[in-house]
């Protein structure tokens, strides 16, 4: 399906998927090649994102992962500030998304340093780090609406006809707030059993119905390196595998630490797509 989202004025084509690069400006995510924390790995891990064709730079300064450390509102306004800062000045045309399920850290990263979109993990304030409860102040639906930036929805159900029946809710509701650009993930890793994050990838074409572009992330996780006996550093070539069989089943953009191998992987798709076509 073709989708157009509309970033600073500009449309974003997914006509053919996109490649979001993950920047980390974190000590502490799961996979440890990218954790990036000083001014120059921050600058050249922007630069490299880009180089290696990535569209977009999702730029996140608190872990979500299972036992993760709580990180303060000032500490994560603070690395993003910092990150956010030198992603612009390093590589002002790319595209940049804050991952963040902090109404005001969302605002401020958006009004004060530079970011185009929110990547929300909590599901508009249903969970944070993984099975801790959230508390946060303000509304993220509320908070994106105002700002008008395209805003990542994703998925803490962990069964397809549960994810279809409450983003039917909040879709509504974000649209009735005004918010118009929004980009639906069906959350691997997060609210789901390993069996489960797999039965939600063989039926994510269902997820099509909802007429909305499908972010999928998989990169590395441990729904890849639990089932092949592995690490997140050996999980590369499965992290292929899955992005193939997402970018097949109707996945619009890629959520990835290895951006050129993802480029390869949507080039060869749109190679086979445009012969069979």
């Amino acid at each position: 399906m073709e989708y157009c989202i509309n970033v600073r004025g500009g449309l974003m084509n997914l006509a053919e998927p996109w490649v979001m690069g993950i920047l980390n400006c974190t000590p502490d995510s799961f996979f440890a090649g990218s954790r990036k924390q000083t001014e120059r790995e921050i600058a050249e891990r922007a630069q490299q994102i880009v180089a290696e064709g990535g569209r977009i730079i999702d730029v996140g300064a608190f872990s979500t992962r299972p036992g993760a450390q709580e990180v303060s509102l000032e500490e994560e306004c603070n690395r993003l500030r910092n990150a956010l800062t030198i992603v612009r000045q390093e590589v002002p045309e790319a595209i940049v998304s804050v991952d963040t399920y902090r109404p005001l850290v969302a605002r401020r990263c958006v009004e004060e340093w530079g970011a185009d979109m929110v990547n929300d993990v909590s599901e508009g304030g249903q969970t944070g780090i993984v099975n801790t409860p959230i508390n946060e102040d303000g509304s993220m639906f509320e908070t994106v609406a105002r700002l008008k930036v395209p805003y990542i929805l994703m998925s803490v159900k962990p069964t397809v006809e549960a994810m279809l029946k409450a983003w039917a809710e909040e879709v509504l509701q974000l649209r009735a707030m005004g918010a118009k650009d929004i980009i639906l993930d069906p959350g691997f890793g997060f609210g789901k059993s390993k069996d489960e994050n797999f039965d939600v990838l063989s039926q994510l074409d269902k997820l099509t119905v909802m007429d909305l572009p499908l972010l999928v992330g998989v990169s590395r996780k441990s729904m890849i390196w639990r089932t092949l006996d592995g690490t997140p550093d050996t999980a590369l070539n499965g992290t292929t595998v899955l992005n193939t069989i997402a970018l097949q089943k109707g996945a619009s953009i890629l959520r990835v630490h290895d951006v050129r191998e993802a480029v390869e992987t949507v080039k060869l798709f749109n190679k086979v797509n445009k012969i069979n076509s």
